[in-house]
């Protein structure tokens, strides 16, 4: 849990900046939340699929769309979930609840109008990278923003409440993309901007297989593919909290990338005035 007086103490935002730094001092949760119950098997999904190579293992993507309603987005992050760890997720952090700043302007009695999907062109190929060869599959790095959000008026900004991965079929050259959900804040404009290619937490974190997963050299072969992936996905969480002050930040763009032979998520954030 968050130490609210410690981080109070050491990083005090401006004053001007006080409010929104108490009210969002709020619980975070990650979306979707996965209830596994032992003994039970979730059904695996049909998924479309990327390799890299020809003899390479599949990495599955899950398709689910991922919304969160009326939460302020703070963060996003690719997993790898299955028995083999071999299907790529997408999970969105959000605030538990509403704070109360932003309540005259997105709560549910207010009309803000229909969500909409965003997402990059299928046509437009100058984004795409290949992940390790060129002959196989690749991820397209266009930034995903709203528009609208680049128009300084009052009628309102529009932040990210929802996301989802996808796979464009172009045979073994398939194309990885992310769309985003965005809901309009009316009423409400964006101060300031920001892209950050910066995960949270050590650098270590990164490079752990999930609990249990084994290396050893004597396993069977469909136990050692568990894991294998990994050194495909940077699975670090893209986020902003309390603890980067001023402690309000919100998600509004996101884009996939390719770096150090890895697909990365990298994630826009903003602050709004009130």
């Amino acid at each position: 849990m968050f130490d609210f007086s410690y981080q109070f103490l050491t990083d005090k935002p401006p004053i001007e900046e006080l409010r929104s730094f108490l009210e969002f001092q709020i619980p975070r949760i990650w979306a979707p939340v996965r209830e596994e119950f032992p003994g039970h098997q979730r059904k695996e999904p049909v998924c479309p699929f990327l390799q890299f190579s020809i003899m390479g293992q599949k990495l599955y993507v899950s398709q689910e769309q991922v919304s969160v309603g009326r939460k302020p987005v703070t963060g996003l992050s690719l997993c790898l979930e299955g028995t083999k760890q071999n299907r790529l997720c997408i999970q969105v952090e959000h605030l538990g609840t509403l704070p109360k700043i932003l309540q005259p302007y997105w709560d549910t009695h207010v009309a803000i109008g229909a969500p909409n999907w965003r997402g990059p062109e299928e046509q437009d190929s100058r984004w795409f990278e290949p992940v390790k060869w060129k002959n196989f599959s690749h991820v397209t790095t266009a930034p995903i923003e709203n528009h609208e959000n680049f128009i300084s008026d009052l009628s309102g900004v529009f932040i990210v409440t929802g996301a989802q991965l996808g796979v464009w079929d172009f045979g073994s050259k398939n194309v990885l993309y992310m769309k985003l959900l965005y809901s309009k804040v009316p009423g409400c404009t964006i101060r300031r901007s920001l892209w950050d290619h910066s995960p949270d937490g050590p650098i270590g974190k990164l490079k752990r297989l999930p609990s249990g997963l084994s290396t050893s050299s004597d396993e069977s072969s469909s136990d050692s593919d568990v894991g294998r992936l990994m050194k495909f996905v940077d699975v670090s969480k893209m986020k902003k909290g309390p603890d980067d002050i001023p402690g309000h930040w919100l998600v509004t763009g996101g884009k996939l990338g390719i770096e150090k032979g890895k697909i990365v998520l990298r994630v826009k954030y903003s602050l709004l005035n009130y």
